[in-house]
């Protein structure tokens, strides 16, 4: 059987398995998209105007940013789609935690705008270890990646970046114990001369992006951006 025939089999098989409802809101939705209706994509907020040239958090007045002073240089750019609000947090955790992939695809969709211009560059998914990878069965960011990868045409290169190194939750660290954090997590395998976009679900600090971008320098990196689906409102990323 012809692999397009079974994309196809396999599509009609998840309409029929999966409900007719909103994962999101649990409304009932068309066949178009089972996962995630309209409405709520909706309420996915994007990042208000004038942002950080280049770490696209939203500035205040003209006070310099605090938030990427401390980047590596070669990491010129990053970009998030929406805030995380409450509607965005629940199609993270969807994809994050629950195993729903395919909300992968409307995630993408939001963050596609959010691209650096240009044909040059290659899709590289924030890693996570080996042995969680393997107890979670998926890398969130990977899903995300690939979707991008299949809706701009740029390349996908997931095997560029690893992470040598398991790391505590983030959530609860302050900016400078983040860094400490993922200092030295990432390894990179040969990448001279290429412009690499890294991939990830949640940007908070930026601190996993520029230990990430780190690692991809020493790889031979020429250049390093970053999208991610959503930002987190935190007060550690305060301008002035």
């Amino acid at each position: 059987m012809r692999s397009a025939e079974l994309v196809r089999r396999a599509a009609a098989l998840e309409r029929w398995i999966l409900p007719g409802s909103c994962l999101l809101c649990q409304e009932p939705v068309g066949p178009a998209d089972p996962l995630v209706c309209d409405l709520c994509r909706s309420r996915w907020r994007r990042l208000p105007e004038p942002l950080c040239e280049r770490c696209g958090q939203p500035r205040r007045l003209d006070l310099p940013c605090r938030l990427c002073r401390d980047w590596p240089d070669i990491l010129v750019r990053a970009r998030s789609a929406v805030w995380l609000d409450p509607p965005a947090r629940r199609a993270v955790h969807s994809l994050k935690y629950e195993g729903w992939h395919r909300v992968a695809q409307p995630m993408a969709s939001v963050m596609e705008p959010s691209i650096p211009g240009g044909r040059d560059w290659v899709l590289v998914p924030v890693p996570l270890t080996a042995a969680k990878e393997r107890r979670r069965g998926y890398n969130q960011a990977a899903a995300l990646a690939r979707a991008l990868a299949g809706r701009t045409r740029l390349g996908f290169r997931g095997e560029l970046l690893r992470r040598v190194r398991e790391t505590p939750t983030q959530t609860a660290l302050t900016p400078q114990a983040r860094a400490a954090n993922v200092a030295e997590a990432f390894l990179a395998g040969r990448c001279a001369g290429l412009r690499i976009l890294l991939v990830d679900d949640v940007f908070t600090t930026g601190a996993t992006l520029a230990a990430a971008a780190g690692a991809l320098a020493e790889g031979g990196a020429a250049a390093v951006a970053a999208v991610t689906f959503a930002r987190a409102r935190e007060p550690l990323a305060r301008q002035g």
